[in-house]
């Protein structure tokens, strides 16, 4: 992602946009917090009873293989929200490209990795496996490209591939916001459309939120880069 500037009067440097002056730095760190500490107790005692997500019987090997992508996703999601912060990229390229290997390294490749594992046994339905298999694979392959592009020092492409992997990476805090959206726009059909059948609706409001909750992220960074290197190509 490029720093914006301010102009600048002639003959002068141009000078960098203050972080005060970027009105989703803040939010975006509040939001993730806040939704890290709502969702981690729950897994702390390592306790599959304690899961937020149902765990399949029979399948032993799932519940850790949950708590170990819930582990590198956390570190994903704090390092994610650290590497679009235009300021430290600017002031502190070392520590933006450390943080970066940390989000690739750490984060980003193993989390995608146990959670296509886990997206093949969820008890979510057929709808949410594929859903959750594509978008492991997407975020991996979204993330190497990413990192491959900075070794070649290819950093247009890198700030791409970049913002696909961050819109992924982030798409868990809007699955949660298309759930609700969900559960309020099929609640009133219980009793029509599924039959009186909390599992029918159930099923189909996962199937719905686990692709919105990403495919709808991915879209808008797509056009955003799009938009951004268009601008970009005119000027």
């Amino acid at each position: 992602m490029t720093t914006t500037e301010t102009r600048a009067p002639a003959g002068t440097a141009p000078r960098a946009t203050p972080w005060w002056r970027r009105p989703w730095v803040f939010p975006l760190g509040l939001i993730v917090t806040v939704f890290l500490v709502y969702s981690l107790p729950p897994y702390f005692g390592l306790d599959p009873a304690e899961s937020r997500v149902p765990v399949p019987s029979g399948a032993g090997w799932y519940y850790p293989a949950l708590v170990t992508h819930i582990g590198f996703a956390t570190i994903a999601m704090v390092t994610c929200a650290l590497q679009i912060w235009p300021w430290l990229r600017r002031k502190h390229p070392v520590a933006h490209r450390r943080i970066g290997r940390v989000y690739v390294f750490a984060g980003a490749i193993p989390a995608s990795i146990a959670g296509f594992a886990i997206a093949l046994a969820a008890p979510f339905g057929p709808v949410g496996a594929v859903s959750n298999v594509l978008l492991a694979t997407l975020w991996f392959g979204c993330t190497v490209q990413g990192y491959r592009m900075a070794r070649a020092r290819r950093f247009g492409e890198h700030r791409r591939w970049m913002v696909l992997s961050f819109a992924l990476c982030m798409s868990i805090i809007s699955n949660r916001v298309w759930g609700v959206v969900w559960v309020i726009a099929l609640g009133p059909q219980l009793d029509t459309t599924f039959g009186g059948s909390p599992a029918a609706m159930g099923q189909t409001i996962a199937g719905l939120t686990t692709w919105t909750g990403w495919v709808v992220p991915l879209l808008v960074a797509e056009w955003w880069v799009t938009r951004r290197r268009a601008g970009a190509g005119s000027r």
